[in-house]
C-alpha cells in the first residue's frame, strides 16, 4: 500500500529554517499532486503548500507565500518543504499527502484537505527563542 514518511522538523529559533522531507512508496508518485498541511494543538489541519505532478504549478497558503516553497522530485519518490523565515506561529505538526491529479483539477481542490487520498504521520515544527 501507499506509504507517506515525513522527516526534518525539529525545535528552530524564529527567523532560522528548516526543511521538511517526505518520501512516498507503493505508488506510483508521479501520478499525484503532493501537499504539505499543518495542525496546531486545538487547531484544525489547514493548507500550507502544493505541487502538481510535473512541478509546474504550485499554490501557497498566504501565510507562507515567499517564505516556503514546496519542491519534488518523482525519480527519488519525495517532496520537499523548505521553509524560511520561521515565525513561532508556524509551529505545528506538518503532514504531507497525496492527491489524485484528476481530482486535483477542480477549483479549490488542492487546498482541502479532504481531497487527500494518503496521509504521513506528520513531523513536529516548533518555533521557538
Amino acid at each position: 500500500q501507499v506509504q507517506l514518511v515525513e522527516s526534518g522538523g525539529g525545535l528552530v529559533q524564529p527567523g532560522g529554517s528548516l526543511r521538511l522531507s517526505c518520501v512516498v512508496s507503493g505508488g506510483a508518485f508521479s501520478t499525484y499532486y503532493m501537499g504539505w498541511f499543518r495542525q496546531a494543538p486545538g487547531n484544525e489541519r489547514e493548507f500550507v503548500a502544493t505541487i502538481s505532478w510535473t512541478s509546474e504549478r504550485m499554490v501557497y497558503a498566504d501565510s507562507v507565500k515567499g517564505r516556503f516553497t514546496i519542491s519534488r522530485d518523482n525519480a527519488r519518490d519525495t517532496v520537499w518543504l523548505q521553509m524560511n523565515s520561521l515565525k513561532p506561529e508556524d509551529t505545528a505538526v506538518y503532514y504531507c499527502g497525496a492527491l489524485r491529479g484528476a481530482t486535483a483539477q477542480a477549483s479549490g481542490v488542492v487546498k482541502n484537505g479532504a481531497y487527500y487520498e494518503y496521509w504521513g504521520q506528520g513531523t513536529q515544527v516548533t518555533v521557538s527563542s
